[in-house]
């Protein structure tokens, strides 16, 4: 029996999913780009009695990372972001903040290689290097749950944008047919993976496969 429990949250100007992962044993949680309504999330953490251990960013963008500082003061935890992403977060022209007229600039503590693996709240959390929306963008896939966050790399039916700094359709299609096509076997319908995206519905790895114009 699962002992994960996933809150979902659409949040700022741009419906940006926010997830609050919760271990329902412990009650402990991470929290996955919280791009906007820092307070509101962590009154509603709050009132669940849960105990955030982590922010985790799939990548830098304003409407991902632009809460992430109110959280980790809020619960004096660290928050996560690839290696390679350190220059999207803090860069105006990179976050793309400056296109709603705030021009900020956002960190990270922790920065992550491709395919380490990290435990919070009790899980297992494989980190995937998926660049091609931005270049230190990621995913985090959670095996024992089956469950994979994917940000603006996947989308049920469509791949993030590649317009902005830092993006290629081609390295976002290799990154999705690498990273995470590759993560259940063709045709396995008995373990598919669930992909939680950063904008729109979830959908799965096979019906990416099958159905995904763009792959």
């Amino acid at each position: 029996m699962s002992k994960m429990k996933i809150n979902h949250y659409v949040v700022g100007m741009v419906q940006t999913n926010c997830y609050i992962v919760i271990n329902d044993e412990t009650k402990e949680c991470f929290i996955i780009d919280p791009g906007a309504s820092g307070k509101q999330l962590a009154e509603k953490i709050r009132q669940d009695n849960l105990e955030p251990v982590a922010v985790l960013l799939t990548h830098g963008h304003f409407d991902h990372a632009g809460a992430a500082k109110t959280l980790k003061d809020e619960f004096d935890i660290s928050v996560y972001a690839h290696e390679a992403e350190a220059d999207t977060l803090k860069d105006p022209q990179k976050n793309v903040s400056w296109m709603v007229n705030c021009k900020e600039s956002y960190a990270a503590d922790i920065f992550l290689r491709d395919e380490e693996v990290i435990t919070l709240a009790g899980f297992k959390i494989k980190v995937l290097h998926t660049p091609g929306h931005t270049e230190g963008g990621c995913c985090y896939y959670i095996a024992e749950e089956d469950v994979v966050f994917t940000g603006d790399t996947l989308f049920s039916g469509s791949v993030g944008r590649t317009d902005f700094p830092g993006g290629s359709m081609s390295q976002i299609v290799r990154s999705i047919q690498e990273k995470l096509m590759t993560l259940n076997e063709a045709g396995n319908l008995e373990t598919d993976i669930m992909v939680y995206p950063g904008h729109n519905d979830p959908t799965t790895i096979e019906t990416e496969r099958m159905e995904n114009p763009y792959l």
